[in-house]
């Protein structure tokens, strides 16, 4: 299952030059048709005189609100995805969003690849109606047909695989405790006398992440369990 997004369109609203060139820059090795905007009338213009498959907008333009473009984009009937990217990780700012019809919301300052991971999965999720996923960087673990890709390929996984690394990316960035592993993965299946089995499905899923060209997220706390993170 190999997804390409050539000749996707992307309109890009951000104030700040050097992100702004950043972003396409990438964008644009990624094989996407860039737009941009750089201020809040260029960017209105441009989504009332065109249509985009996804639309990336900081919600700080200068003197304007970026959730005033969004809501205007919804009263279009713009049938495109939106990525709101903020300085601000405001609870508020990101239910309002969300509530007024974003997609997703992600917070400076970011990697790129993240960004581009959340516009591939807008995507599928809008070619493919009701299309369910979880992407972490090069991941996308689709909760629909339970089938993991790292960079567009197919992994193949074990049942309790998927499932251990599916719980490690919906708790990316928290501390898992080895218990937490097995209430969650096992309940009341066994009762084992030791966490042995818990690192030997680790490794086993470590070694095919590894081998299918995927980074290793996958951080040991001594004395305390498992984060899955970028940060070490």
């Amino acid at each position: 299952m190999d997804f390409r997004f050539h000749s996707m369109k992307v309109l890009v609203i951000e104030d700040e030059q050097l992100l702004l060139q950043n972003i396409l820059s990438y964008l644009a090795k990624e094989n996407y048709i860039c737009d941009s905007a750089d201020n809040f009338n260029s960017a209105f213009e441009k989504i009332a005189f065109n249509d985009y498959d996804c639309y990336v907008v900081d919600i700080m333009l200068g003197d304007y609100n970026g959730l005033t473009l969004i809501e205007n984009l919804k009263k279009a009937n713009k049938e495109g995805g939106v990525i709101i990217i903020s300085a601000k990780n405001s609870l508020d700012d990101r239910l309002n969003g969300l509530n007024i019809g974003a997609d997703d919301y992600l917070t400076k300052p970011f990697h790129l690849s993240e960004l581009n991971a959340r516009i591939k999965a807008i995507l599928r999720r809008r070619q493919n109606k009701g299309f369910k996923n979880l992407v972490f960087n090069e991941i996308l673990i689709d909760l629909d047909s339970q089938d993991t890709f790292v960079n567009d390929v197919k992994l193949e996984l074990t049942t309790k695989e998927f499932q251990l690394l599916k719980y490690f990316v919906i708790n990316k960035n928290r501390v898992i405790k080895k218990q937490s592993i097995v209430d969650h993965l096992w309940s009341d299946e066994y009762n084992f006398s030791s966490y042995d089995f818990i690192y030997t499905h680790l490794t086993n899923l470590r070694k095919k992440l590894s081998n299918s060209g995927c980074k290793d997220y996958i951080r040991t706390i001594y004395g305390l369990g498992y984060k899955f993170s970028e940060s070490e």
